[in-house]
């Protein structure tokens, strides 16, 4: 049996993004949602939430330790002078090692925090993942499990992919070499995470198809898509209008439209039909 999540990740970055979120979930498409607590349009998304006339999905955390301004006041190391996260790249410099007890305390204080942003607003957690998948790295994966054990969060992401080989993808060595990196830290979190009783699914797809989703290459994910649950992890969304800036902002391009407009379309529908793909949200357990 094939069984297939389809998560958006980014909800709260800015309400362009959210609605184009929001409309994929309500057309019975996107299945999960992960939620940036700290996100700018937060109070937007739980407007949305509240909603939603469906009932079927699950709603996540997307832990948020590289972009933006934290929740928790006070960090020592993991901000830098002026208040915010340090961005992307330093951060997975930053979070690639364990940098002492001090640093240990600031990532357990956010990550609680943006916990309680999510429990505090009425949103029954499922599951934990991460923007830019920093849940994984070596730094925070131990606070990832940990918060997760005490909030009783049933599924952490793990993701780990294989590069694919879909005709009409282009996958550069940039992306190869990032993906590289999310790949082994979820490997050697996987264990980790298990151990704990903590459930991750079986497969993983989205790490190289950010930006570039199309009808053909769903094709081909849903024709070799594996027996089993799968989490796909998807982007898609509406551009913001021009002039509107924010931290998240540069993210929400035409690119995110693109992606919304492939899983709107009525050949999607045909393929998960066509391939005996059932969707579903994280399962509670």
């Amino acid at each position: 049996m094939k069984r297939l999540i389809i998560n958006a990740d980014d909800v709260g970055a800015d309400e362009a993004r959210n609605a184009g979120i929001f409309e994929a979930l309500e057309n019975g498409i996107v299945t999960s949602v992960s939620i940036l607590a700290n996100g700018p349009a937060f109070d937007d998304a739980i407007k949305h939430i509240r909603l939603s006339s469906k009932n079927d999905v699950s709603y996540g955390i997307h832990i948020n330790l590289s972009e933006g301004r934290p929740i928790s006041s006070g960090l020592r190391i993991i901000t830098g002078s002026d208040g915010l996260f340090l961005g992307k790249s330093f951060a997975i410099e930053l979070f690639s090692r364990n940098n002492g007890q001090a640093f240990e305390k600031d990532i357990i204080t956010e990550i609680d925090a943006q916990m309680k942003m999510l429990i505090n607003a009425g949103i029954k957690v499922s599951h934990i993942d991460g923007h830019h998948h920093i849940h994984i790295f070596p730094a925070v994966i131990n606070a990832t499990i940990s918060v997760a054990k005490r909030y009783n969060i049933p599924w952490i992401r793990i993701p780990e992919e294989k590069t694919p080989s879909y005709d009409g993808l282009s996958v550069n060595s940039e992306i190869i070499s990032e993906a590289g990196l999310f790949n082994g830290f979820g490997s050697k979190a996987r264990p980790l995470i298990n151990a704990t009783g903590i459930d991750t699914t079986e497969h993983f797809r989205g790490l190289y198809l950010k930006g570039r989703l199309s009808l053909p290459i769903l094709e081909e994910l849903f024709k070799k898509l594996p027996d089993g649950l799968t989490e796909f992890m998807t982007h898609p969304g509406n551009a913001v209008k021009e002039g509107v800036h924010g931290y998240f902002t540069r993210f929400s391009t035409p690119d995110r439209e693109k992606e919304l407009k492939t899983l709107l379309h009525p050949g999607f529908r045909e393929m998960i039909e066509k391939y005996n793909i059932i969707l579903t949200p994280f399962p509670e357990v």
